[in-house]
């Protein structure tokens, strides 16, 4: 299978979105659009119960998931200034793998202006 290139200039919004990306699917690679819709949503719902469970997802050339947790600490009501407890929780996060921070470095032109390539397939 040849790599296909998307660019995604033409998005109507900001975000790339799970519906965008469902398209991206739908025309790039011409699966129809409910096993598009279906193969987004179930790859965010694999890498959402993997997190849930503690496990890192980690994406070769894109980046790593991780859990960390925050100990608890004091905190304070910004409002009233009262001193408030904030408890031990679990947050996600992202660390860039070194190909992607170089793709992003990369991508800005000498005008400033920058575009976003990705790539899926056989590299």
């Amino acid at each position: 299978m040849n790599a296909a290139e998307f660019t995604l200039e033409a998005l109507e919004t900001p975000a790339l979105t799970k519906a965008h990306l469902a398209d991206l699917l739908f025309e790039q690679i011409g699966l129809n659009k409910r096993e598009s819709k279906d193969m987004v949503e179930a790859f965010f719902e694999l890498v959402a119960s993997s997190l849930v469970e503690g496990t890192d997802v980690k994406i070769s050339g894109f980046g790593n998931f991780q859990i960390r947790v925050k100990a608890p600490r004091p905190g304070r009501n910004p409002r009233t200034g009262e001193a408030i407890p904030i408890g031990e929780r679990r947050v996600a996060t992202f660390h860039a793998s070194a190909k992607l921070k170089e793709q992003i470095h990369g991508s800005i032109d000498q005008n400033g202006a920058s575009e976003v390539e990705w790539s899926l397939g056989a590299e």
